[in-house]
């Protein structure tokens, strides 16, 4: 039985290698890539180039509200690692609309505008479905002269997909492993990565079922660092829209900026950042301004 057992596993290991080189089959190999005068780009992984990103679509650092704990410590992470010292991969997981993908990008701006000169803090965009293209990815910046966040938003994958597999060696295993020169930031709705019904599929259908569930929960075990996003109350809601409104000088008064925010929560359901920068832009157009 013992025997049997093992055999198994080594079944099991020679497909999972399987997968992984037929995912990569199809992808163009590139041993080097043109990094530019920009400090942001988004990976093209059909002809394996960095495409640059002239104009990042950005929130400031000060106007996320309801966040600051997350905010110090992602700074904190991003820092550390664009002056090339110890850092960790993060997930960034929760609520949806209180600010995930935008903490990402504010960190690298904010980070990256206060480098001595010499040293280069790069942003790169991956889309989930190109995941596969990582090793590619990978290859292709680890010699180059700059630190880079490689950066997912929306990570999270269905059932029957196996391209989890590729990103746990790059986080944190394989031979050769993340390059120094690369950190990975994600954003996902679950915590686990894994929808709830594909864990309990595999627990009822495979062979060993703990260690089935354990392979794809491991996942979110590869990151370092787990920064949660919850729904905001009533006061932060407020808060987070009087930010906005005295950002983009925008003139009304405060009763009916409170009255009118809380009927607009109302109506969506919903109190977080995303709802608030909504209301904000329908104000702002009222008043004839632009934001």
């Amino acid at each position: 039985m013992a025997e049997k057992d093992q055999l198994e596993r080594i079944a099991s290991a020679v497909e999972r290698i399987a997968e992984g080189v037929s995912a990569l089959s199809g992808l163009q190999s590139a041993d080097t890539v043109e990094l530019g005068g920009a400090d942001s780009y988004h990976w093209d992984s059909t002809r394996s180039r960095l495409v640059p990103v002239p104009e990042v679509a950005r929130v400031p650092l000060e106007l996320l509200r309801g966040i600051d704990h997350a905010a110090d410590t992602l700074l904190q992470n991003t820092r550390q690692f664009a002056n090339g010292h110890g850092a960790n991969n993060a997930l960034l997981w929760g609520a949806r609309g209180m600010g995930k993908s935008s903490l990402v990008k504010a960190a690298h701006a904010e980070v990256a505008k206060a480098l001595p000169e010499g040293k280069r803090l790069v942003l790169v965009e991956i889309n989930r479905e190109d995941l596969t293209s990582l090793p590619v990815l990978m290859g292709a910046i680890s010699g180059l002269k700059a630190q880079f966040l490689v950066f997912c938003d929306d990570l999270s994958f269905d059932k029957d997909e196996s391209s989890y597999k590729s990103l746990k060696t790059i986080l944190d295993g394989g031979l050769s492993g993340r390059p120094q020169n690369v950190l990975f930031y994600a954003t996902s709705n679950r915590r686990h990565l894994m929808p709830r019904d594909m864990i309990e599929n595999e627990r009822s259908t495979a062979i060993n079922p703990s260690e089935a569930v354990e392979e794809k929960i491991s996942l979110s075990d590869r990151f370092g660092l787990w920064l949660g996003f919850h729904n905001c109350d009533q006061d932060t809601f407020l808060e987070m829209i009087r930010r906005y409104v005295a950002h983009y000088n925008i003139d009304i008064g405060e009763e009916e900026l409170k009255a009118r925010a809380i009927e607009w929560s109302a109506t969506r359901g919903a109190r977080s950042g995303r709802v608030a920068i909504q209301f904000v832009r329908h104000i702002a157009g009222e008043k004839g301004r632009s934001v």
